[in-house]
C-alpha cells in the first residue's frame, strides 16, 4: 500500500523541516541502524526533530531506535541523520520506509550513507567486522516506487547498476585501512522480518550470492537511486547468520556486539565524511 498524496505529504514535511533547520541545508543523509545510534551524539550544534513531529513520518518502535532527525556538522560535512529508522516489520509500507530518504534529498542531501546491523552469511566474515555493501538482493517482496505518485517525482524506470557508489566504496576502504578498522565487502540481502531467517533460508541465500542479511536498507537504497542520490551502505556484522557455525541470532546479541564496536564505527563514518568531496 502506498502513501496517499505522496507529493503533498512530502511538501508538508519539507516545510516543517526547513522551518526547524532555519537555512541549514544538509549535504549528506545518514541513517543509523540498530545499536549504531550513538554516532548522532557526536554531531556538532545539533538540531533535534522527533519523527512524530514531521508530517508523513512514522514513529520508530524498534529496540534502541531513538526515532528522531539530528541535523548538524559531522566530519566537516552538513549532515541530516536519522537516529533510528522505520522498518517494514513495524507495519510500515515500502513508501513509508522510503519517505525520509526522499525528504532528505528534497532538503539538499545528494549522498546517502545507510548503516545497519547484519548477520554474516559468508563464513570468512567475523562478528564485529564492518561490511561495505557492494550490491543488494531485495527479498522484502516490496518496492517503494510502485504506484503512480513516485513516477511524478522521478522516472519510474531507472537503473540499479552501481546502486552502491563505486567511488564511495573505494573511499570507505581507504579510510578503514588508514584507521586499521577491519572491513569486508559483499552482497547484502534484505528481508521483511521480524523473524530471523531459518538455516535452510540462509543456505539458499548463500547459493544466491548473498554475504550478509538483515531486515532493512533495500527499500531506502531503491528510493535514493530513484531520485539520483549516490549511496554508501555499511553493516556491522553483529552475528553469524542462523545455522552458520551453529549460530541462533537474538536481538540482545545484536546490541551487545554494537556496544563493543561503537568507537570504531564512529571513527569510520567520521573519517569517510571528512574524506568525501563536496558534490
Amino acid at each position: 500500500m502506498a502513501l496517499e498524496n505522496l507529493k503533498e505529504t512530502l511538501d508538508a514535511a519539507q516545510r516543517v523541516m526547513e522551518e526547524r533547520l532555519a537555512g541549514f541545508a544538509p549535504e549528506v543523509g545518514l541513517i543509523l541502524g540498530s545499536g549504531l545510534g550513538p554516532l548522532a551524539e557526536r554531531i556538532a550544534d545539533p538540531v533535534f526533530t522527533p519523527f512524530g513531529e514531521v508530517p508523513g513520518m512514522g514513529v520508530s518502535t524498534a529496540n534502541g531506535h531513538v526515532g528522531r532527525f539530528v541535523a548538524g556538522m559531522l566530519g566537516g560535512k552538513r549532515v541530516l541523520a536519522m537516529q533510528g529508522r522505520l522498518h517494514g516489520y513495524e507495519g510500515y509500507t515500502a513508501q513509508e520506509v522510503a519517505f525520509p530518504v526522499w525528504l532528505m534529498e528534497r532538503l539538499g542531501a545528494r549522498t546517502l550513507i545507510t548503516t545497519n546491523a547484519a548477520g554474516a552469511i559468508n563464513e570468512s566474515y567475523r562478528v564485529g567486522e564492518f561490511c561495505i555493501m557492494a550490491d543488494q538482493l531485495n527479498f522484502t517482496g516490496r518496492n517503494p516506487v510502485t504506484g503512480t505518485e513516485p513516477d511524478a517525482m522521478a522516472p519510474r524506470f531507472f537503473s540499479m547498476m552501481d546502486a552502491y557508489d563505486p567511488a564511495l566504496r573505494v573511499l570507505a576502504h581507504r579510510v578503514a585501512d588508514k584507521l586499521s578498522v577491519p572491513v569486508q565487502e559483499g552482497v547484502y540481502l534484505g528481508l521483511l522480518g521480524p523473524s530471523f531467517e531459518t538455516p535452510a533460508e540462509i543456505r539458499m541465500f548463500r547459493a544466491w550470492g548473498a554475504d550478509s542479511v538483515a531486515m532493512s536498507v533495500c527499500e531506502e537504497v531503491i528510493a535514493a537511486r530513484h531520485v539520483g542520490m549516490r549511496v554508501l551502505g555499511i553493516s556491522l556484522l553483529s552475528n553469524m547468520a542462523c545455522g552458520v557455525e551453529g549460530a541462533s541470532p537474538s536481538d540482545e546479541e545484536v546490541h551487545e556486539v554494537a556496544a563493543t564496536r561503537e568507537d570504531d564505527f564512529c571513527r569510520l563514518i567520521e573519517g569517510i565524511l571528512s574524506a568525501m568531496e563536496e558534490r
